[in-house]
């Protein structure tokens, strides 16, 4: 029996986080629950432990069941049987082997049948899952839907949703259109109020809907008659048990092929409102699409995690001219690059998962009571970070998990091009990852936000102020330089004015460089804790430096007028 959650020691190392103590003590408002619930924890190590045995159930599971199941799934897939999404066999017993064990609601309150975790194991327990199946995740994942409901919904709707939600029923978001994916001001699909039955009713088509025949669907629809823009969209909650919905067809994908991903047909569907109208897209999608966002980066990094661990598994076994390939130098060099770029976006997994917890814990006890000056503050800091970091997150995330994928396939060699090896799956499952929940280029639109406002600049040098080891510290002068080639590499993009198309061209260059810095800064503090990432902070600050100083070096002789020469 295997366990994906006690193979791995830096799931542990991220879950022992110092914040860790802040984010649980306003998690569970100090402890509250435990005179209510004899399953509570009552202090901090009592909570913590509670985490270690609930990942330690998942990671099992993960590594027992979906594992194991994952490649006859891929070849399976979902099937529509009398206007019904069917999973593949081994969806289903992956499904019923994590909802008996009550693994669903993670993070919900107790109240509604949850566990009350905070995000940092929720997101761990994403990573492992993705790990085992990557396409299974999205089906887990979309288990975020309840923090919308829980957020914005009414009592009733909370009431009628959230314990099934817990109890494994699943969710979907409907929110693209055939001509309406990553503009969704575009949107629609028409919602309108019926008065006699006192719901509202949902009518048009959703295209590319991940987990498209769930339980429990939240559906963006314009409800102002006369609207072409976000102002004019509402976010609904439907229950397939009305059966108002057609399942036109599955899309044949590429990866993740055990998820279906669908083209529905709403007819006059009965809905209830979530939240209020009009904020539909403007507040409720947005902040569901930024925890979809961090659960694509724990997608990535567990199908990483995959990758890597296939690759040097093979490296090892495989010999050729005398030697297992891993003793050469172009292989051994590919492999370090493989564990550091994991390392690295691990660490901004967690670091934008705990100013997920910080921030969301503030503000549902805002929801409670006044909060003092002092934890305004700390909700706005957080939150600010969580906007600068979630972007990035997925960006770099995304597309080490491609790279990381890929890199795998090529050390397997011929053999890596075969169904054979998994490898050639951990490919297929990983081109999806830079596209759904906003792509790359989204991302970076997203993203360079945080290098005009300063935000980017300010962390890393908070960053650069912890004290490390004397071995470290010629690690973390290397940054310090490079961060102050960053910041004139910005100086002279900012020339040009931060809404000419010469800041748009070069915007993903100044990113990158933030993230480099971000990333190996982390990793060297990761480092200065624990000596296992010292490798990995040593080859993530080398890279940093030849793509800080490829970009810098690109831009210092950039003239806007190049821009025409890629123009077709």
């Amino acid at each position: 029996m295997g366990n994906f959650f006690t193979d791995n020691d830096s799931l542990r190392f991220h879950l022992h986080n110092d914040l860790m103590k802040e984010i649980i003590r306003l998690k569970e408002r100090d402890y509250a629950d435990k005179d209510k619930y004899d399953f509570a924890p009552e202090n901090y190590e009592d909570a913590i432990d509670s985490y270690e045995r609930v990942l330690g159930i998942v990671g099992e599971i993960t590594a027992d069941v979906l594992a194991q199941n994952a490649e006859e799934v891929d070849k399976q897939g979902p099937s529509i049987v009398d206007n019904a999404i069917v999973y593949a066999e081994g969806t289903q017993k992956n499904h019923k082997a994590l909802a008996d064990a009550g693994l669903y609601g993670m993070s919900l309150p107790r109240q509604y049948g949850g566990l009350n975790f905070s995000y940092v194991p929720y997101v761990m327990a994403a990573e492992i899952v993705s790990r085992g199946d990557c396409g299974f995740a999205n089906i887990w994942g979309l288990q975020d839907c309840a923090e919308t409901i829980y957020e914005f919904a009414s009592d009733e709707i909370k009431d009628e949703f959230l314990p099934r939600i817990n109890k494994g029923a699943t969710c979907s978001m409907d929110l693209t259109e055939p001509d309406a994916g990553s503009d969704l001001q575009a949107v629609r699909l028409k919602a309108t109020f019926d008065e006699e039955n006192n719901c509202w009713r949902l009518n048009g088509v959703k295209r590319f809907i991940t987990n498209g025949d769930a339980d429990i669907k939240l559906v963006l629809a314009r409800s102002e008659e006369g609207t072409t823009d976000g102002r004019g969209l509402s976010y609904f909650v439907y229950d397939r048990k009305h059966k108002a919905v057609t399942v036109r067809r599955i899309e044949n994908k590429l990866g993740i092929k055990g998820s279906p991903t669908a083209e529905l047909v709403f007819n006059n569907a009965p809905a209830q409102l979530v939240g209020e109208r009009k904020l539909g897209l403007i507040k409720y999608v947005m902040s569901l699409m930024n925890g979809a966002r961090l659960g694509v980066g724990a997608q990535s990094v567990g199908l990483a995690e995959a990758a890597y661990r296939e690759a040097l598994k093979y490296a090892h076994e495989r010999e050729q001219f005398g030697k297992p390939i891993a003793n050469f130098p172009q292989v051994y060099e590919m492999l370090g690059n493989m564990r550091a770029k994991t390392d690295a976006i691990r660490t901004i997994l967690y670091e934008t998962a705990r100013c997920v917890d910080m921030y969301k814990s503030l503000d549902a006890i805002s929801r409670e009571r006044k909060l003092e000056a002092e934890e305004r503050t700390t909700l706005k800091t957080y939150s600010r970070l969580a906007d600068a970091l979630t972007p990035m997150l997925k960006l770099f995330a995304s597309e080490y998990a491609n790279q990381i994928a890929y890199d795998c396939i090529q050390i397997h060699g011929g053999s890596g091009f075969m169904k054979d090896y998994a490898c050639e799956r951990f490919y297929r499952d990983a081109r999806i990852l830079t596209i759904y929940e906003g792509t790359s280029q989204l991302q970076v639109v997203a993203a360079i936000r945080g290098v005009i406002s300063g935000a980017y600049a300010s962390r890393i040098k908070e960053y650069e102020a912890v004290e490390v080891k004397d071995e470290l510290k010629e690690l973390r002068n290397k940054l310090i330089s490079l961060r102050e080639r960053y910041e004139k590499s910005f100086e002279k993009v900012k020339e040009w004015g931060t809404s000419s198309e010469a800041f748009d061209f070069n915007s993903r260059r100044l990113v990158e460089m933030a993230g480099y810095l971000v990333m190996a800064n982390l990793l060297v503090n990761d480092a200065n804790k624990e000596e296992a990432f010292t490798k990995s902070a040593r080859i993530m600050t080398a890279m940093a430096e030849c793509e800080i100083e490829k970009a810098a070096c690109y831009i210092d002789n950039f003239k806007p007028e190049m821009i025409e020469d890629f123009k077709l």
